[in-house]
Formats: structure tokens, sequence, C-alpha cells
């Protein structure tokens, strides 16, 4: 275990370490340590002990401050007020990258492609190097200059007789005799027609007529390849002919004619040039003009109108011709169906797809959907007939661009056969393997090598971190923590910089252990290149995976900030001192449950489709603890939150966004009364929401302090201690602590409001006192602390209990909720369904839970178990979308999917209780999960 003094710190050698001296930031309590170079660290410890303040707001924190010092002093002016972190020194630091856990983008126009970079360096590719090919004959367009007639009139054999000739314009506006007048009038002498050349003087005394095709003869001349003169003569007499000619150029030797163009058409269709903007779907100019970009158009939805597919057409499988007026739409298909052998006593979802297309394309017997919708269109200016068209419209694929969102004819851009749209909507996986196979010529090769070797890098750490299901087109917005977390770091990876200081916060969130292997060798090649590699991690794959382990604690918040260990993981084993050591070689561990909850009812979610979901059917107990799992990618996250939570709200009464694609829900869904999902968005929008008022304890401390003898002296009321409203706040920072300096180009710097000094509050509040503390002070407790305090205030405790119970002990009373994490954030919510009052009240509710061991300890999974039981005893439903093996044993009934990512996942591998799925051979989550029963 190591155990710096004085002394031995100061004689380390920066070039060999990264020495950090003294850090006090935040509850570090002058905590010392030295970090070997270029390896791979993983900082682990209880949640709150410390890790992330040692990690980013000290490491990363100096070493964003120490690039803006290289800066020049015309940017430092913009940037001169960055606080340094609270430490003596820090020596040896590189330049710091961190890739922290950020709550995916919310932009409707961000994809995979767009925020790894990948589809930036794709549109430069496809406007340097692809070959527009024409729909009509399948030949590549292109347009001729100059040089190309030249070397085409030398190329020809010596001696040879050549014309060079312009097209003639003929207007009606305009006489032949006029024209040539023109022409004589221009210097020219000779027109060329009905295949003799005719001097222009002589036809103007008798104009005969020469038919549509007449041209200028701009020269003629024996080719003698030598003359370098002839050249140059020719190549003026070719560009004389583009502008007579309108971009039009003929070559006549003997009988043969070359037509040259330049213009960029081909089979009468004039194309664009392709240029970056033409690929850009975030630009007008290349935008498809249907859906404008969105890739998505609203139209009519069919999934609103055949909403149950376990119905025939006979029983009113199409909504909308159910009803009486309706019906005499739905009757020619009864009465004719015979006669083109259509099943009409078939369930729908038992139809071809040839069959299921009849029903909307009609045919002579019967008028389809499509006609149905056609007609109610036409009749909307009724009031009922607007009603019926919006009941059935949905956000549907956009048909002209394929959800590409991008105009059409960018489509006719290809490299290789593949368009940019063929390879947006490929598997990552695909579009790599048609990289590696590119064949291209040489000077291709010479224009595309820098931007291919990107795109080929970028892929590639796509694929090795697990992500190679998705699709370059797949919106950031619909993607899962772990996800976004892991293009992050992809995106870090393919600038991948050497001699630099790589921190990352919990980058397994999300992933499946089979996943985690994979990304501990992505990290691993990081660190090879010269890099030093630092991650706050919980993960036992990660800790194995090593060079060395720091554990920071003992306990969280006041109680950590202590260096308890550095050392191998094989040490770390043998250490007593911390909660890690004892976990990871299982003399404390989390028990697996006694017996399993027993059920009666469930949900049952009946046909899931939606994604890559195969037709699923599945059961959610009720009253029991229910784990989903399976590898990234597998389709939890559709099933539970695409399907499951937004199909119980809508029974509710809830609207929620768009249901996923599936059959039905059977059941006994109607004992649920109320649907929460608890996901890891902030609690709240403003800086000045923390958990104090988000679990409503901060109205009784208020109240509390208002009762003081001092406070009813002066008249003030609760309201006279909350920072939202004027009255006892500071009126400087409003109330923040802190004062925003706006960065302009750079994220905004906070700093301590100079007139508060960080307290919030005016001095004659800051004056009244409760056991000795001031409101200001109160704040800054740690719940844990704060329990303590507020001992015999029973008011204030049922409020606040809850919080240490879900391991939120060492966060602040005040703590504004930005800097929360996602998964503190996820426990706060947790904590206020805990409250006495939430919970004698509310029964028969269905939580779910998006991963919510995010950033926990193997310590403070226990106590989120606990609470959760919690809320199963008092008659709710629990459903956990989650990878950590422990929460996974503690399961009553386990959901498994899989068996990979993306195409080949959305199987149900498996449903029941985790001693049965232990014995599954060949199950990738079994296997995890036999090591922890």
């Amino acid at each position: 275990m190591a155990n710096y003094s004085e002394q031995n710190i100061d004689s380390l050698d920066p070039r060999n370490n990264i020495i950090i001296k003294g850090a006090r930031v935040h509850n570090l309590k002058n905590l010392s340590v030295a970090l070997p170079r270029n390896k791979f660290i993983v900082i682990t410890g209880l949640s709150g002990s410390g890790k992330s303040s040692l990690a980013f707001d000290t490491l990363y924190a100096e070493g964003q401050r120490m690039y803006v010092e290289s800066l020049s002093s015309y940017a430092r002016q913009f940037l001169g007020r960055m606080d340094k972190p609270d430490v003596d020194y820090i020596k040896g630091i590189s330049p710091a990258i961190a890739i922290e856990q950020k709550v995916s983008i919310k932009n409707n126009r961000s994809t995979v492609g767009t925020n790894t970079e990948i589809y930036d360096y794709l549109k430069l590719l496809f406007a340097r190097i692809g070959k527009t090919i024409s729909p009509v004959s399948g030949n590549v367009v292109q347009k001729d200059t100059v040089t190309d007639v030249v070397d085409f009139i030398f190329s020809l054999e010596n001696e040879a007789r050549v014309m060079v000739l312009a097209p003639l314009q003929l207007t009606l506006e305009r006489p032949l005799a006029k024209e040539l007048d023109l022409l004589l009038q221009k210097g020219y002498s000779r027109i060329f027609a009905n295949g003799q050349v005719y001097f222009i003087e002589e036809l103007l005394q008798n104009v005969p007529d020469l038919g549509n095709e007449v041209y200028i003869l701009i020269d003629r001349a024996v080719i003698y390849k030598e003359d370098e003169d002839l050249q140059f003569r020719i190549a003026d007499s070719v560009q004389t002919a583009f502008f007579e000619g309108h971009g039009e150029c003929r070559v006549m030797h003997g009988d043969d004619v070359r037509v040259f163009s330049d213009k960029f058409e081909l089979d009468g269709i004039v194309f664009e040039e392709p240029t970056v903007n033409f690929f850009s779907f975030n630009n007008p100019y290349g935008a498809c003009q249907t859906c404008e970009g969105f890739g998505s158009v609203l139209g009519i939805d069919p999934d609103l109108v055949i909403p149950d597919k376990s119905l025939t057409v006979y029983e009113g499988a199409i909504a909308p011709w159910r009803s009486d007026k309706m019906n005499e739409w739905l009757q020619p298909l009864i009465k004719n169906g015979i006669r083109f052998d259509f099943p009409i006593h078939r369930p729908y979802n038992e139809l071809s797809p040839e069959e299921q297309e009849l029903l909307w394309t009609g045919n002579k017997y019967f008028e389809g959907l499509n006609d149905f919708f056609k007609h109610i269109q036409s009749q909307s200016h009724k009031i009922q007939y607007r009603v019926m068209q919006s009941r059935y419209r949905g956000r549907t694929t956009c048909p002209e661009c394929r959800g590409s969102r991008l105009r059409k004819d960018a489509g006719y851009v290809k490299i290789n056969d593949k368009s940019i749209t063929d390879l947006v909507l490929l598997p990552i996986t695909e579009v790599l393997r048609f990289f590696e196979g590119i064949q291209l010529t040489e000077h291709e090769r010479n224009v595309a090598e820098r931007l291919s070797l990107e795109v080929t890098n970028r892929l590639g750490y796509l694929v090795r971190v697990g992500l190679g299901y998705l699709t370059l087109n797949r919106l950031s917005n619909t993607l899962s923590g772990g996800e976004s977390q892991r293009i992050n770091l992809a995106t870090s990876l393919g600038s991948a910089l050497v001699g630099s200081m790589y921190i990352l916060d919990e980058p397994s969130i999300g992933l499946h252990p089979k996943d985690a292997e994979q990304l501990i060798g992505v990290l691993r090649s990081l660190q090879q290149i010269g890099n030093t590699v630092i991650v706050v991690e919980h993960e036992e794959e990660m800790m194995k995976a090593a060079d060395q382990l720091i554990d920071i604690g003992p306990e969280a918040g006041s109680g950590g900030g202590n260096l308890m260990f550095q050392g191998s993981y094989d040490e770390m084993l043998a250490s007593s001192d911390t909660y890690t050591g004892q976990y990871l070689s299982g003399r404390m561990e989390l028990a697996v449950p006694a017996q399993r909850r027993k059920w009666r009812n469930c949900i049952e979610i009946v046909g899931a489709r939606e994604n890559n979901l195969k037709n699923l059917i599945v059961k959610f107990p009720l009253e029991v603890m229910t784990v989903v799992t399976g590898v990234s990618g597998s389709g939890k996250s559709t099933l539970v939150k695409k399907i499951l939570f937004p199909a119980m709200q809508k029974l509710h009464g809830a609207t929620s966004e768009a249901t996923g694609k599936h059959d039905k829900l059977q059941g006994d869904y109607a004992k649920i009364e109320h649907v929460e999902f608890v996901d890891q968005n902030p609690i709240g929008k403003s800086s000045r929401s923390n958990p104090v008022t988000y679990v409503k304890a901060y109205d009784a401390i208020r109240t509390l302090f208002a009762d003081q003898p001092l406070a009813k002296a002066r008249g003030f009321k609760p309201s006279h201690f909350s920072f939202n409203i004027e009255g006892g706040r500071c009126e400087v920072c409003q109330g923040e602590g802190q004062v925003k300096i706006e960065m302009q180009f750079m994220a905004d710097i906070y700093l301590t409001c100079d007139s508060c000094h960080g307290q919030r509050f005016k001095q004659d509040v800051l004056d009244i006192k409760f056991d000795d503390k001031n409101i200001s002070e109160v704040l800054d407790m740690t719940i844990a602390d704060s329990l303590e305090f507020f001992a015999g205030q029973q008011k204030i405790l049922e409020r606040l209990k809850p919080l240490n119970d879900v391991g939120l002990g060492y966060i602040r009373l005040g703590q504004s909720s930005n800097t929360l994490s996602g998964g503190e954030a996820q426990r706060v919510k947790l904590a206020s369904f805990l409250t006495k009052g939430a919970t004698q009240h509310n029964k028969n509710i269905l939580f779910i839970f998006d991963e919510p061991s995010t950033g926990l300890h193997f310590h403070d999974i226990s106590k989120l178990l606990t609470s959760m039981n919690a809320l199963i005893e008092n008659g709710n439903t629990v459903v956990i979308i989650e990878h950590n093996m422990d929460i996974v044993k503690s399961a009553d009934w386990l959901i498994d999917l899989g068996p990979e990512g993306g195409t080949n996942g959305g199987h149900l591998l498996f449903e029941g209780t985790p001693e049965d799925m232990a014995k599954l051979d060949g199950n990738d989550t079994a296997r995890f999960l036999k090591e922890k029963l």
C-alpha cells in the first residue's frame, strides 16, 4: 500500500510520474499520490469517496489550465480567471483529454456519423473521388475540358484532317440570314451543314434551307504531332467552339464525329457536380426536399391503421374501416376476396408481405388503403374527415431518401458501386469491410489516402468498443447512455494522440461483461502507443486489467478523500483496509437472496417488433424484481423504454412518445395504477435545483430556521431562507453562490461570488443559527452528517433518510443538481419515492430503472437493492435494465435478449429465475452469472 511522505514524493522524477502533492479539492484530505506515466491506472472507491475530485477536478482541471496558460495573451484575456485546483503542486502533467458521462444529445439532426466525424470525411471523399452514374444508362457522367479535346485530336494518326465545329443555335426570333450575317461580322467565314462546307458570303446572296443541324466551322487543320504552335492554335479553337456552341464542341475527321460537352450531363439529364454541401443533410442544398433532411415525414402510420395484428381482416384488423359508414370500403374485399385467393380469415401477422401490401394498393376488385386515404384527404374541408385523418397520421420513414435524409441524386454518386446513402444505412461492421476492400486508381488513391485512413480508423474503433451493429444514420438521441459514452470514446480514439493523459469516467457503463473485455483491449492499445490512461471505475474486469489500482476512501463524503491503497490487483486482494479489497477477495459480498419471490400475475407483451426485436412474446411479472439483460444492442432498451413504458403510460391516459411496434399488451396490466420511469436525466433544469429541494426536505429546514427567536425578532419568514426568491438571498449572485463568466468560444466558467463569498445569503440571514450553524453551513453538510445534526427533527429526517439509504450520504444538501452524475440523479429520484409520505399512499406502481448501478461501488449496490426491495414490499413492481451481475443475481425474474447486438440480436434467449439461467450452456450472461451464484 502506498503512503507518501513529504520527502519521498518530492524526490520522485516528474519525467516518469505525474506527481500530485497536497490535493484538497472537495473532500480530498491533503492527498499526495504519484501516477506512473504511460500506464493503465484504475481509480476506485465508494461512490462519493473523491475519485472524480482527484481525476477530473484536480488532474484534468490542471491539465486544461496549463494548456490555457500556454496560449497567447490575447486568447488568455478571455480565459484568465480560471480557478487553479486547491493543491500544493502537480508536476509532470501531460495534456489532458476527458471523456465524461454526458447525457446524450437531444438534437434531431445529430447522427452516429456526424457525432464521430466519420460523416464529414465521407462527404469529402465522395465529393473528391465519387463518380456520378446515370440512373438511365448506368454510364459515368463526366464533362470534357479543352485539354480532353486537344488530347483526343492529337491522339489521331499523323497527317489526319480534322474540323472543329460548334453547333449554331437557331431561334425563331432570328432568321438564318440574320444569323449568318452576324457570324460574318464576328469574323467567321464558313459553316458546315448537310455534310458539306459552305462559304457564308456565297450563302447570303441566296439562302437555301439547310435543315436544323448547322455548324460553325471554327477551324480545320492537318495534324502534325510535333508542331507545338498547332497545339496552341487548336486549343484556342476548341475554347472558342465551347463558347459559340454553348458548351458543345464537335471534332470531325473523315466520316467520324466525336461530340464533347463541358456541361455535366448524360442521357438528356443535367446532373449536379458533387461538392461537400451536396452530401450534407444539414444544408438546404443537400437535404432531401421531401423530409427536409429529417429522414421521416408525417404520413399515414401503418401501425395506427392496423393496431392489433392478431386480428383477421374479417374481424376488423383495419381500424378505419370498422365504422358503419366506412365499412363500405371493406365489403368489396370481403365479398371478392375469394376471386383473387385472399385469406380474409387469416390473422394479419400471418399474411405474406405481398398480401399485406395488397391491402394498401388494392386491385380491380377493391380499392386499397392508399385510395381510401386519398379520398379522406380530398374531403378534408369537412371536419370529421380532418379528425379521422389526424387519428392515423404518424412519423414514417421518408420514401424519397429511404431515411438517409439526402437529396435523391446524391445517391447517383458512387465509389466502387456504393453511394453514400448505401453506406450510412449499412451496419458499421459492413462499412468497415467495404473500406478495407476498396479498389481505387492511383490518382484516386493519392486523393483519398488520408481520408480513407481516418474513416477506417474511426470505424475500427467503433467496432472495437462494441458498436459495430449501429448504422452511421442512427440518431444520436435514440442511443442508450452506454452507447453514447462509447461513441465519445471512439471519437477521441479516432484522433489518438501520443504522450497525453486520457481520463475516462466509467466507460463500462451499459456494457455487458462480454463487451467489457473488448473495451479493455481498446484502452490498452491507447496506453501502448504512449499515453497515460486513467479510468474512474467500479467494474471488476477493468480492475483486473489495470497496471495499477488506486483506492480512495475509506468512506464517502466527509469520511473519504484519503489514499487508502495503491498497487497491483493481487496486492489489492490481500488488502483488508478497504471495502474494494474485501469485496474483490470475497471476504465481504452481496448475498444471493435466500429465496426468489413467487408471482401470480404478469404483464405480457405480444409480438414486439420494434428496431431489431424478432416478434417476441415476453412476460413481466408483478410485485417482484425483474431484470432485463443481454449484450449491448440486443434490444433491452427497445423492449422496455420503447414498448413497455409508453404502452403502459397510454393506458393511464398519459401521452408520451410513440409506442414501439407490437401487437398487444395482455395479462393483468390493469392492476398497475401508475408508471414511473427512473432514468439518468438531470433532476432539475436549473443550477439552483438540488437534492434537498427535490425530496422536499428544504421546506421543513426553512421553517425550522424561521422559528428561531432571532429570526422571529427580525420578522423573517421561511421564504427569507430560500435562494430562489428575493428577500434573504444575496442579490449579486442571485442565491447561486457563484457568478457565471461567459467564455464565448469556450466553456463558461463559474467563480465564487465576491459579495457573499459563496454563502448564497445576506449577512443578516446568516446571523440566524440553529445548533450553532447558519443556513449556508447546513447546505454545505453531507446528507450523512445532516442526519446526526437534525436528530430529533422528525419531519426533516423522514425526507433526508432515504437519500442516505440509496447510498447518497456523501452528497451535500445544497449541491447543485447539474454537478450530479447520471447515476446519482437516478438515485435521488428513487429516494423521493421512498420518502414516507410517498410510499404510504402509493401502491401498484410500475417502476422502471435504466442501469441504476451506474457509478456504484459494490458496497453501495447493497444499499440500492435494499431500497428497491422496500418498493416491492410496499406492493410495487420493479423492472431494471442492467448488466451488473450483483443486481442480476438478486433478481426474482430474468429476461435475457441476444445472442448478439444489432441485426443478430432481438431474440428472447431466456426468461426465468437466475438459478435456471446459470444452467444454460453457450449463453454469455449465464457464463458470468455462474461465477456470482
